[in-house]
């Protein structure tokens, strides 16, 4: 047994959980239940904002690809319990850890939350599966590893909202997490990393809430071919048309949008100079 304790956190198995992130198909992931302290996580819960006030001083989504949600990645507006946790999966001792199960020497935190920090997603909400981008350009490092934590009290099986994880080809589900109260879970990012969430269809009056964090590298992963990319996002064997249709408009309007801001860009140097 190697007991792993830090403050606010349940005691766990660090060599159990990284075998069992070994053994995981598809790629390495886990999911864990009653992750912190019970006092702890119900401050959490109790800290979070409300999706108008959230919507605020974060950022709305609104794409095909992800809709209804909200996320507040300014460590600065995090209530006191949500920058407690956010220090503690920062801390040097939980990176440690973290490199330890994964496998992965060397984890950083990204102190801008790139992507990260609270997250909410209202009624009639979803995330697409996809991959996420592979690196963060304003740091300079590899995304390695993203870890998921839920805080919804009474979260019914119809309520939706699942974190889906899908085999290399997007053709079979490996994993399905719901976002109950006090569940961690995580996994190592890659290029066969498929994930999502399924459509969010609890009471308008229901928030699934949830906070991220992502872990990056210095050094690229093993094999990797050089190419940086964003977002990918694929269709579920179900989204027929939504993989035909929807998606490639989406993609093609974030192209067209891309090329205005590099033009944009581009026009502003030449000014200087």
């Amino acid at each position: 047994m190697n007991q792993i304790k830090f403050d606010g956190v349940n005691p766990f198995d660090a060599q159990a959980l990284k075998r069992t992130m070994q053994k995981a198909p598809a790629f390495p992931h886990f999911c864990m239940d009653n992750f912190f302290e019970s006092e702890f996580a119900n401050s959490i819960h109790d800290a979070f904002p409300s999706y108008e006030d959230a919507s605020k001083i974060g950022t709305s989504f609104s794409a095909v690809n992800e809709q209804k949600k909200v996320q507040v990645t300014d460590s600065k507006l995090f209530p006191p319990p949500i920058a407690r946790l956010n220090s503690m999966l920062a801390s040097t001792a939980f990176l440690e850890m973290l490199s330890e199960i994964t496998g992965i020497p060397d984890l950083l935190a990204d102190p801008g939350l790139a992507g990260g920090g609270i997250h909410e997603t209202n009624h009639g909400g979803h995330l697409d599966v996809h991959v996420d981008f592979n690196f963060n350009e304003h740091t300079a490092l590899h995304r390695r590893v993203n870890l998921l934590f839920y805080f919804n009290k009474d979260w019914s099986d119809g309520y939706g909202g699942v974190l889906d994880l899908w085999n290399k080809d997007v053709t079979e589900c490996v994993g399905k997490f719901a976002p109950i109260f006090n569940r961690a879970a995580g996994f190592v990012t890659s290029e066969i990393s498929w994930h999502g969430v399924t459509p969010v269809t609890c009471p308008p009056s229901t928030m699934r809430k949830s906070f991220a964090v992502y872990y990056y590298t210095k050094e690229p992963p093993p094999g990797w071919n050089g190419e940086i990319h964003s977002t990918i996002f694929k269709a579920r064997p179900d989204e027929y048309w939504k993989g035909l249709f929807a998606m490639p408009a989406e993609n093609a309007v974030r192209s067209i949008a891309k090329g205005k801001d590099t033009l944009k860009q581009g026009l502003k140097s030449l000014l200087k100079k």
